[in-house]
């Protein structure tokens, strides 16, 4: 057996394996170097946000089946990779309303966003501009309308809507929004009633928030996050048109349990632009919002955060697509944690997809910087993932590339 020969080190030796690497001096900037997924920047968000705006992000209804559910159904998909293909160069463009978008995905509508970090929407429309993807405004946002269109008017701008009980509210929403110029108008239709939010209760979840003595102390070492909210301008929110809007006025007008598929008509006389139905859980439903004049679909179990145990959305897309055909477009959120998650969705037939915790998580642990960090993240992982499935452009995606599974037996059939 062949003996090494040894020496004793020296003091030289040490210098090169001892050299500190240099340090960055902007604390965002270190802090956000740490994030290298997702799950990363939750817990760097969870670490600088009171309990109280974190939980309203990160938390779902009731048990929260639904939300684990909606994460298990990526985690246990199987992918099928081709190999000994040509992917030195990977395209993640795509086409969505007749427009580019750099990536396959945009920013979901997502409320009270100034609640989780005070630059908010502000921050996400921004760093979606850089981006080249879209960006999505919820009614309940807390940077109106016109103030997003004037913050980034070279941004891709979508409007979502609820279809309140004060029709003549919404109706004055959609005007300002196309005069604003948006170019999507997307109707939510699953909150007949607010989902039940056990962390939010448990909490004593306020909007604004309350400094109480239990408050106080969950902010004690979270003193940036209370010292942004009480030195930044008050919410002002989109559904807010005349400035004197207050929380109580949402929550009475919010929820209509009447509104119907009818009442998309008068929607759809109001907005000449592209119509997508957001909250659709079934086959039937997406083949009836077309009928009734929608131009597409957002297949969505709303984050987990209204109906518990619903449909788990990734295993109806695909018979969604099927059913919807060339007669509109077919987008998909809910459950995104994972570029690869945006990969399955776009080749089980997703023509495009939403992400809104992912990117709210990046908006918690560092602002602008950490939203912008985020669709880092996940850009890399599409990418990556497309090479190893042997793609080298989203449209070469196929059903062939990832297989469904669940843990709770077989992918079932639901066309109602």
């Amino acid at each position: 057996m062949t003996s090494l020969e040894r020496h004793f080190p020296r003091l030289e030796d040490f210098a090169p394996l001892l050299k500190p690497a240099p340090r960055e001096r902007d604390s965002t900037k270190r802090r956000l170097a740490e994030a290298h997924n997702i799950w990363d920047l939750r817990r760097i968000a969870k670490r600088r946000t009171p309990s109280g705006p974190f939980d309203y992000a990160d938390g779902g209804a009731d048990g929260e089946v639904g939300l684990g559910r909606a994460r298990e159904a990526f985690t246990d998909l199987e992918f099928r990779p081709g190999v000994l293909r040509d992917v030195s160069k990977t395209d993640t463009s795509t086409t969505v309303l007749g427009r580019a978008s750099a990536l396959p995905f945009g920013l979901a509508p997502t409320g009270f966003t100034r609640m989780l970090h005070s630059a908010g929407e502000r921050a996400a429309v921004a760093a979606a501009a850089r981006a080249g993807i879209p960006f999505s405004l919820s009614t309940v946002g807390t940077t109106s309308i016109e103030r997003i269109a004037a913050i980034a008017p070279e941004a891709r701008k979508w409007f979502q809507l609820y279809l309140w009980k004060d029709r003549d509210l919404s109706l004055e929403l959609v005007r300002n929004a196309k005069a604003a110029g948006y170019e999507a108008l997307l109707v939510t239709v699953d909150v007949p009633v607010s989902g039940n939010r056990l962390r939010d209760q448990r909490n004593g979840m306020t909007i604004p928030p309350r400094l109480t003595a239990k408050t106080f102390l969950d902010a004690s070492y979270r003193w940036r996050w209370w010292f942004d909210f009480l030195t930044t301008e008050p919410y002002s929110f989109a559904f807010d048109t005349t400035g004197r809007g207050s929380t109580s006025d949402l929550v009475r007008r919010l929820a209509d349990p009447s509104v119907t598929f009818e009442d998309l008509a008068w929607v759809r006389k109001a907005w000449d632009g592209p119509l997508l139905v957001k909250g659709i859980q079934t086959v039937g439903d997406a083949c009836r919002a077309l009928d009734h004049g929608a131009d597409g679909v957002i297949v969505s179990g709303h984050g987990g955060r209204q109906l518990d145990r619903g449909p788990v959305v990734l295993h109806i897309l695909p018979e969604v697509v099927a059913a919807v055909g060339d007669r509109g477009t077919v987008m998909l959120d809910t459950g995104i944690m994972n570029g690869a998650d945006i990969v399955a969705a776009l080749a089980l037939g997703a023509d495009f997809t939403l992400v809104g915790r992912a990117f709210l998580y990046g908006l918690m642990a560092g602002g602008e910087a950490g939203v912008a960090r985020s669709l880092e993240i996940l850009s890399a992982e599409i990418e990556r993932t497309m090479k190893f499935l042997g793609v080298s452009a989203i449209d070469e995606l196929e059903p062939a590339h990832v297989r469904l599974m669940s843990r709770r037996g077989p992918v079932g059939s639901q066309n109602s």
